[in-house]
């Protein structure tokens, strides 16, 4: 049965025969295999022989694992020291040896510590004093729980909960050598991807981040169980996420993490909106003494990109009622460049020749520069710093996060050649501003921070009380530098008594282009209660979001030669703004808000020793849409020890971000006459759906998207070594929004009459669009075992995605609805959404430790994807190996050293949307350069970038 399902599904998704016959393989050889954090692998502990209360938590937290005990009865017993490798059941059976405290599970399930009345007994019989005992009314008075997400009930397991879930510790985080968080979790976590782009504005500095083939914005991040603001940018260019704005997943150092726990699965009517493909929570440390720190150097094997890293953190203990963790990282990265020659005539004059190629004009021809891009890693510089603490207050806890990061990063747009007098324009000697070219670059500063504070009391052995507050906030300021405002350069020339030499020694090279910001401030309570037979927890939720554009300098956005009715000043006229990244004006500024009330219940109940139930309700009401209910029905059934089911379904909705509502990037280009003798300046770019034009136009507001999650899975077990899960799922979601065509003249007479009496030439709406159905499998499984006088750890992981359009639509009784929907939304729009991402993911990773030496390698597999950029190209799967290797010199000192796609490995050629391609040579028939374009690699989307091998190595000292 087990063979037919996974060759069924294998058929389904499309799996080509050698990888089809590799799954079935491996699947039927691991057949009892579970995530990350189910097996009983062998865990390292390393924990002083001491009081029990804290030996117990520290025990806990090393091996991420929820124990349940009193302090009050725990801290007058002596727990014993255990260093080295342990499974989660022998530690813990040799950490209480002899202590009189044993283990127990309860009629829940769930793992709690008790006296030993064995010990009792024969320290009774031998006469001995009994260690004094203190009778308990009242059980779990005080409890270190630890809370998983997708779950409101303390002290659930993770292989109890209806949903997969997996827990990604920071030492697995750590072992795959990536140098950021989000290269980290894609390695590890097929089901997410973090999908590179070139010269696309701001998306080169904040690469979106997706969980199952969907979309940045449907994807939740918690830090400590708390939401997240967004980043406040919106992806525009052509890459994955377009139209959409998500997390910065890169500003969390990874130094300050515990473990990362990702819920795949929708949980919208757990944790609110965005969290149709599931949810990631990262958790911060929360270690109360000791430190650690970190050194790492690398780079690429063609000599750049060098990468320098320095991470500390350290805990400090509050007199045994408290911790302080805080954590700071130091990262320098240099860029890297993969960029094809220019091949295309840089001076004008060229002629071209029967056979295609271009015979030079201009002399400087012959001795231009060829390497005149930029395309690859960005150069970025990054300081974060996070801290974590809690304290003991009357009979519960006061907490609080603080987290901190900024980032410089410098990335490349267009190079802006001689002949292109458009944006670098000719002054009177008749000669460009910038007679050798100029290649603009892109400076942005993105500051992120967030703090949180609360209070939770668990002020009898079955209530919990949660109050909290959290505020993020998210700003990027961006500069133009190394370009022109090639109108204000025309105009000098008419306007001033400058020479062309001194308009060119004078006229100013870079500006401030403008500011985002989005903060979000959020206030929960929470309460829980369990009664004898279920849980119920119950709570509200209140939220004020705010976005903010910040206008730039007038030389960054201003049109110079142009007076405000679009009519030419001079003779010549030139493109206004800031070559390469043009400003935004005052009359785009943007400053908006919105409240969110939210009010939401989860119910859990086992209704017998081997069947969990759960159920979730939650209410939100916008003050700038209609109000929204969801829910969420979910069941884990143990069918035999080793074997469960689970199944989830649940509705979900993703709200139209600040940004989608309130963008207004509009732009002065120049389009051609009917008759074609001339070109008029017209406003094109994006408008508000609240804007005059979209009035005209009667489109109405964006609603929000609303989702529908179905999925089933299995877990199956065998002797504690090897675990497997597989889990299906389908998503349907409906009114998805997207980002629409630049919409102008001829499409319609209601449009044509509504752009000319707005003044606009052309413009793009977001609206809602599309229905799409997402479908995918994840497999997962675990090996552990002693092997060879060591520990060998094997994970084998894949996800399976695939994701249609069901329809595509136009907004009802509007001046759109007559036009055909191909006309609205582009292929390309929707093949970002449905081509753009990998196929399938898959990954094997061996982890082998022998006394003090431990090797990590891994296989990622990163299927075909399929770009549309002025053509179709479809990208073929390709495999990476890492290798890391690490020896504890001694109890505080480690060496590592490593490589990521050590057999350096490239997607394929790229074969469309290129640019600056072709052949010129001299007057003797003589080559000069001939280029197939600059874009070597896919700029649009390149799921693991396209740098080649890199190599590092890393020293770390405990302290």
């Amino acid at each position: 049965m087990l063979f037919r399902f996974i060759k069924s599904l294998c058929y389904k998704f499309d799996i080509n025969k050698h990888t089809r016959h590799f799954i079935i393989k491996f699947s039927l050889l691991s057949c009892c295999f579970t995530p990350y954090a189910f097996a009983q692998s062998m865990l390292k502990f390393s924990i002083e022989k001491q009081r029990a209360d804290k030996a117990l938590i520290s025990f806990a937290q090393q091996s991420n694992h929820t124990i349940i005990f009193s302090f009050d009865l725990a801290k007058q017993y002596q727990a014993n020291e255990i260093q080295g490798f342990y499974s989660f059941d022998a530690g813990l059976k040799q950490l209480l040896l002899n202590s009189g405290l044993s283990a127990q599970v309860n009629k829940s399930g769930l793992l709690s510590i008790k006296r030993d009345k064995k010990i009792e007994e024969i320290n009774a019989i031998l006469k001995a004093p009994p260690k004094p005992l203190i009778v308990l009314t009242k059980e779990l008075s005080q409890t270190e729980k630890i809370l998983i997400i997708g779950s409101r009930v303390a002290g659930r397991s993770v292989d109890d909960l209806p949903v997969p879930i997996d827990i990604l510790t920071n030492e697995i985080l750590t072992n795959t050598g990536q140098t950021e968080l989000g290269k980290m979790l894609q390695t590890i976590a097929p089901s997410f991807n973090f999908s590179s782009s070139a010269i696309s504005d701001g998306t080169d500095a904040l690469r979106p981040a997706t969980l199952r083939g969907l979309g940045p914005d449907q994807t939740l991040v918690l830090i400590n169980g708390k939401r997240r603001h967004q980043a406040s940018l919106i992806h525009i260019n052509p890459s994955v996420g377009r139209g959409t704005a998500g997390t910065d997943i890169n500003a969390i150092p990874t130094a300050s993490i515990k473990r990362i726990e990702v819920l795949r699965d929708g949980a919208a009517a757990q944790y609110g909106s965005d969290a149709i493909a599931g949810v990631i929570n990262i958790v911060l440390k929360d270690i109360s003494d000791g430190g650690k720190s970190s050194l790492s150097y690398g780079k690429y094997t063609q000599g750049d990109g060098k990468n320098l890293n320095l991470d500390i953190s350290k805990g400090f203990n509050f007199n045994d009622k408290g911790f302080l963790t805080a954590s700071l990282s130091l990262k320098n990265s240099a860029p890297t460049n993969r960029a094809g020659l220019h091949g295309s005539c840089q001076f004008k004059d060229c002629v071209l020749l029967e056979d295609g190629s271009y015979l030079m004009g201009d002399p400087r021809e012959l001795n231009a520069s060829r390497t005149t891009f930029k395309i690859g890693e960005i150069e970025s510089d990054q300081i974060g710093l996070t801290i974590n603490t809690a304290y003991e207050l009357f009979q519960g806890e006061t907490y609080g996060f603080l987290t901190y990061s900024t980032r410089d990063n410098k990335s490349a747009t267009f190079f802006r050649h001689n002949a292109n007098t458009i944006g670098n324009a000719l002054l009177q000697d008749n000669d460009a501003t910038i007679p050798t070219g100029f290649l603009p670059k892109i400076k942005s500063k993105i500051n992120d921070a967030s703090y949180n504070f609360g209070f939770k009391n668990s002020f009898n052995e079955n209530s919990y009380i949660d109050l909290s507050y959290t505020y993020g906030k998210n700003t990027i300021d961006y500069i133009t530098q190394d370009t022109i405002n090639a109108s204000f350069a025309n105009a000098l020339q008419y306007t001033s008594d400058f020479t062309a030499d001194e308009i060119r020694k004078n006229i100013p090279r870079d500006a401030f282009a403008y500011g985002l910001s989005l903060s979000l401030a959020t206030a929960n309570l929470d309460f829980s209660h369990d009664f004898e037979f279920f849980s119920l927890a119950i709570g509200a939720e209140v939220r004020t979001d705010k976005f903010s554009v910040i206008p730039g300098d007038k030389y960054a956005y201003y049109d110079y030669d142009t007076d405000p009715q679009g009519n030419n000043l001079y003779p010549t006229d030139a493109a206004s703004g800031t070559q390469g990244f043009i400003g935004t004006a005052p009359e785009q500024a943007v400053n908006e808000s919105r409240n969110v009330v939210s009010l939401y219940s989860d119910i859990e109940a086992h209704i017998t020793s081997d069947l969990i139930i759960s159920s979730a309700l939650r209410f939100d009401n916008y003050n700038n849409f209609n109000n929204n209910t969801n829910y969420k029905l979910a069941a884990n059934w143990s069918i035999t020890p080793n074997a469960s089911i689970r199944g989830a379904i649940s509705t979900g909705f993703r709200a139209p971000s600040m940004q989608q509502l309130y963008t207004d990037n509009v732009s002065t280009q120049f389009v051609a006459n009917s008759n074609g003798s001339d070109q008029s300046a017209v406003q094109i770019g994006i408008f508000r759906n609240d804007s005059e034009l979209a009035k005209a136009l009667s489109i109405a507001q964006l609603k929000e998207e609303k989702a529908t999650n179905y999925s089933f899975g299995t877990v199956l077990k065998l002797h504690n070594k090897m675990n497997l899960t597989i889990d299906f799922y389908s998503i349907y979601i409906n009114n998805r929004i997207v980002l629409s065509n630049s919409l102008g003249q001829g499409l319609s007479t209601t449009l044509d009459s509504a752009l000319t009496r707005s003044g606009v030439g052309a413009a793009q709406f977001f609206l809602n669009g599309a229905d799409t159905h997402t479908s995918g499998l994840d497999i997962i499984a675990t090996y552990s075992n002693p092997f060879i006088y060591g520990n060998l750890d094997l994970t084998f992981a894949a996800n399976f995605t695939d994701t249609d359009v069901d329809n595509v639509f136009t907004p009802a009784n509007s001046a759109l609805d007559g036009i055909a929907p191909e006309d609205i939304f582009s292929e390309q729009s929707i093949s970002i959404i449905t081509q753009w991402q990998p196929k399938d993911r898959i990954s094997f990773n061996a982890l082998y430790q022998i006394k003090d030496l431990t090797i990590n390698l891994a296989f990622n597999r990163y299927g075909e994807y399929t770009v549309v950029d002025a053509g179709s190209q479809t990208y073929s799967a390709k495999i990476l190996t890492d290798l890391r290797l690490s020896y504890q010199v001694n109890e505080n000192l480690s060496i590592n050293i490593g490589g990521n796609n050590i057999f350096d490995i490239y997607p394929d050629k790229n074969k469309i949307g290129n640019s600056h391609a072709g052949t010129i040579v001299d007057h003797n028939g003589n080559t000069i350069i001939s280029s197939p374009g600059v874009f070597t690699y896919s700029r649009r989307s390149t799921p693991f970038g396209f740098s080649g091998a890199y190599y590092y190595a890393s020293v770390e000292y405990q302290f």
